[in-house]
């Protein structure tokens, strides 16, 4: 009975609190609306103004002030403008300037040039977080032994259309996946029927891009599941680090190369007993990029006697090495899957029929960005091979064959695109994986 009594006793607390506090809430909303009568307004409008008061709090408690709303699924599905609604995108690492350019990191005129070029920034941020996203899938999820490489590019190729929200020529992929093995490095990735699978002993160069209004993000890094191939990704992953940081306004091209040939050689790489030293492919560059142009005419050597050409405030850069225990040379070879329009070609008559309906679909589709044959499949496009080379012969469009040094050797790719800001130069392609 005790007992009873005093869980009696608890629950009239209970209720006689929640009844106080009721009427303090009342009491608090007769008194808003109270307030809001006073500046005129009548008793109906102002409770209409208090409920929506109400649902707005409510609304900025579901998002908790922050930023993101939503995950990303895996597969990644969710577009990254929808998980960061407030469309500030996360930024890349930022590096200062050096030397005589030290006054821009505090500079309020290049602070106010700054301002001038916030979409900008944004536009290219995104398609960065994009990349970020997808390569991290691919990393975790797909990227082993025994996966098709044409089922692997697909997985890829799609999530970059979900996430960056595919919209013709104004956001989309920027080129085809590059899934370049072992001696290929670069422009390989595998035809429409292509049975290739990914061995333990490859060594894969994953080199994709993303677009956003034409501003390109161009960044590669290399797979080795093999431990005993290490040296060689540190080797390349390295050197690019130091290209990255060695440029900058005003600084040389030529410097640039001298410093990254200075870091790839000094490493060696013992394959099955025999040891290589690690050599620069010296007829590889990285370049600037320019809205819907991925090479926009500058070239970025990456061995020493390069240009002296320097770089320019506004530039955006893919800084990119490649290394290889081959000759360090590579050469056009094996069967053709990437082309692109040339980006100042005029009017060229054509007298094929097809033809001229691919060079409408390229254009349509693609513009002056790269593009494979099985973009072409994937667009329904029937019967195109000899319309595709008529369109070469004319040099309307370019191939772009495979790049390979000598057959048995292995060669590393990483690559980040930069961004010369006037305060500071942003590496946009940055991640916690490289």
């Amino acid at each position: 009975r005790t007992s009873t009594n005093a869980m009696s006793a608890a629950m009239d607390e209970v209720a006689g609190e929640e009844a106080t506090m009721a009427c303090k809430e009342e009491a608090e909303e007769v008194e808003e609306v109270e307030e809001t009568m006073a500046d005129g307004t009548n008793e109906a409008e102002a409770k209409k103004k208090k409920k929506k008061k109400k649902k707005k709090k409510k609304k900025n408690e579901t998002n908790g002030g922050g930023n993101q709303v939503r995950v990303q699924t895996c597969p990644p599905t969710v577009p990254v403008a929808h998980l960061f609604p407030n469309g500030n995108f996360p930024s890349g690492e930022i590096q200062e300037y050096k030397d005589e350019n030290v006054f821009r990191t505090t500079s309020e005129e290049m602070r106010e040039r700054e301002r001038l070029q916030a979409d900008l920034l944004e536009d290219v941020r995104q398609a960065s977080e994009v990349h970020r996203q997808v390569r991290s899938y691919i990393q975790k999820e797909v990227a082993k032994p025994g996966v098709p490489m044409i089922e692997m590019c697909e997985k890829l190729e799609d999530g970059v259309r979900k996430l960056i929200g595919e919209n013709g020529l104004e956001a989309g992929i920027a080129f085809p996946t590059g899934c370049s093995l072992n001696h290929i490095a670069a422009h390989w990735t595998p035809n429409s029927g292509d049975k290739t699978v990914l061995q333990y002993d490859d060594v894969m160069k994953l080199d994709f891009g993303t677009q956003i209004k034409g501003r390109i993000i161009d960044c590669a890094f290399t797979v080795a599941f093999n431990p005993k191939y290490d040296e060689l990704l540190k080797a390349v992953k390295e050197a690019t680090n130091t290209g990255i940081q060695e440029s900058g306004i005003d600084v040389r091209l030529c410097d640039v190369g001298d410093a990254i040939q200075e870091v790839m050689e000094s490493y060696e790489v013992e394959l099955d007993g025999k040891t290589y030293q690690v050599k620069c492919c010296r007829n590889l560059n990285g370049h600037s990029i320019a809205p819907y142009q991925i090479h926009a005419g500058k070239s970025v050597p990456i061995v020493r006697g390069g240009e002296a050409t320097k770089m320019e405030e506004g530039e955006f850069f893919a800084i990119e090495t490649f290394g290889s225990t081959g000759r360090g040379y590579v050469r056009e070879d094996l069967e053709c899957s990437h082309y692109m329009k040339n980006f100042d070609v005029g009017h060229i008559p054509l007298r094929l029929p097809r033809a001229k309906h691919l060079l409408a679909t390229i254009d349509r589709n693609f513009g002056t960005l790269a593009f494979c044959r099985r973009y072409l499949d994937r667009l329904g496009v029937e019967k195109y091979l000899m319309a595709l080379r008529n369109l070469c012969d004319a040099g309307i469009v370019q191939p772009y064959p495979p790049l390979c040094d000598v057959k048995g050797s292995y060669v590393a790719q990483y690559e980040h695109t930069i961004y010369l800001r006037p305060t500071c130069k942003e590496v946009l392609t940055r991640g916690d994986d490289y």
